[in-house]
């Protein structure tokens, strides 16, 4: 008998490979991406399809180099064929359309079809500000709470736990200590049931707090109006009025706000004008400590100038160098807002 070529017997006894399915396809061609480098936001699938695709890639062992040519030409000629794609539902769509549509209108839409914003939860709630963070805090229980304050970033959960009572304080950080047998999907039911909670709020008309909004009309209003505005609150609303006070930017708080750093770049802003108008004016020792404050930390040369300017000016009245400083707080408001001008901490006490 005529022996056959050891290629043609190998060729003939080779089993037919079943075709591959297209979860299977796709896990090749993500496992492909991933080992180029690629960075593939599989936390947008829906859970089943993440499941799926992990599955597949658990059944896959090798794949030889005509199948991944085959596989990632496929993929390639259904990619050219696509002239546009839409988001995968309500919620993809609300996502795409986000800040496009009214406040009110989001808000219905999810409501009515029950959908939640996509993206990772946590990352959602360590987004909050410390104030709607603070809110969970008082609704929830110790475990949640525990959980939530353990998933926060260390320095906002830091800043959380500075801000509670004591008693509230020392019980959450004691449920901490009993997390250690919390399993992921507790973690991630925990995550999604809080961050549904942001979705069913109702909307807001104001984006910021009632103190920040009322601190800012007080920022350049007249002493008087601002004192007399505070001791009437404080007689009403004591809670309110510390609130107001700590969010509140005067002239004679930038000796304690400003850092010495900052202080050329905000003289440079202001103009030389309303600077000699308030050094030639200011009476109040806390207003002429904050510009001398600001000169001190100028070049002699600018500050001697800004001296020699006031000292040249005719004495402004009261009226005139209150507006000159409540000019100064805004264009200060303004460089926080448009430069990131970063202003310290009220501190405990003024001396």
């Amino acid at each position: 008998m005529t022996s056959q070529p050891l290629a043609r017997i190998t060729a003939v006894q080779r089993p037919v490979a079943a075709p591959l399915q297209r979860r299977h396809k796709a896990a090749i061609i993500v496992r492909f991406l991933l080992s180029e480098g690629a960075d593939i936001p599989l936390t947008d699938l829906p859970e089943d399809l993440q499941q799926s695709l992990t599955q597949a890639m658990g059944q896959l062992r090798y794949i030889d180099r005509d199948t991944l040519s085959d596989v990632l030409g496929e993929f390639a000629s259904e990619l050219e064929q696509i002239g546009l794609a839409f988001p995968d539902g309500l919620a993809g769509a609300l996502e795409t359309l986000d800040g496009k549509l009214s406040p009110e209108t989001a808000a219905r839409l999810r409501r009515e079809a029950g959908v939640r914003q996509k993206g990772d939860a946590w990352a959602r709630l360590s987004a909050l500000d410390a104030d709607v963070l603070m809110g969970f805090f008082e609704r929830e229980s110790l475990e949640v709470s525990a959980v939530l304050l353990s998933k926060l970033p260390t320095d906002k959960a830091a800043g959380i736990l500075a801000r509670m009572p004591g008693d509230q304080a020392r019980r959450v950080a004691f449920a901490v200590s009993r997390t250690e047998q919390v399993t992921p999907e507790a973690v991630y039911r925990i995550g999604v049931s809080l961050a549904t909670q942001i979705d069913q709020a109702p909307p807001k008309e104001f984006a910021k707090p009632p103190a920040k909004r009322l601190g800012e009309i007080l920022d350049v209003s007249t002493a008087n109006t601002r004192d007399s505005v505070l001791t009437g609150i404080e007689e009403d609303d004591a809670e309110f009025a510390r609130a107001l006070r700590g969010v509140i930017l005067t002239f004679a708080d930038l000796q304690y706000r400003l850092k010495p750093i900052d202080a050329p770049a905000v003289v440079r802003t202001i103009g030389d004008d309303d600077m000699a108008l308030i050094i030639s004016g200011a009476t109040e020792e806390n207003d002429i400590s904050s510009w001398k404050f600001m000169l001190a930390n100028m070049s002699k040369r600018l500050s001697d100038q800004l001296r020699s300017q006031a000292r040249e000016r005719t004495t402004p009245d009261t009226e005139e160098v209150e507006t000159a400083m409540a000019r100064v707080v805004k264009v200060i408001r303004r460089m926080q807002a448009e430069n990131g001008l970063e202003l310290l901490p009220i501190p405990d006490v003024k001396e």
